[in-house]
């Protein structure tokens, strides 16, 4: 799987935000260990904190399917950088403390890791557990 294939699968994803409120419409594809890529979009919601973002919505698919191993992330936005918010930072960790971030707004790309987003992450290892 290419960056490229990768990132437009997550501005596919974009296209099928529901983002009444904010406007800011984000869509993510998450790349399986074993190849497989799950999408996700965000899903607002009335009551904002019931929102669910994009990097989360594509993990949930993933797990709910069985998948626990991840490599790879694009995240695709307009208008500013999407990066992911503390709570898919804390949530990708749980799986994937290793993942590649990729993230692309208005042409624009930046590559990064998880680690460098959330330094000192907690996860399974800080409790001992392996999982």
């Amino acid at each position: 799987m290419t960056d490229e294939r990768l990132m437009e699968l997550a501005r596919q994803a974009r296209e099928l935000a529901y983002a009444p409120y904010s406007g800011y419409r984000v869509g993510a594809a998450l790349l399986a260990e074993n190849g497989t890529v799950y999408t996700g979009c965000n899903i607002e919601n009335a009551a904002y904190g019931h929102a669910m973002c994009a990097e989360r919505t594509a993990l949930f698919k993933a797990v709910s399917e069985g998948v626990r191993s991840f490599t790879r992330i694009a995240i695709a936005g307009s208008g500013s950088a999407p990066f992911p918010c503390g709570a898919c930072r804390q949530t990708l960790y749980e799986f994937a403390p290793a993942l590649d971030v990729l993230v692309t707004w208005d042409g624009n790309v930046r590559e990064t890791t998880l680690a460098e987003l959330l330094p000192e992450g907690f996860g399974p290892s800080s409790l001992g557990k392996e999982v």
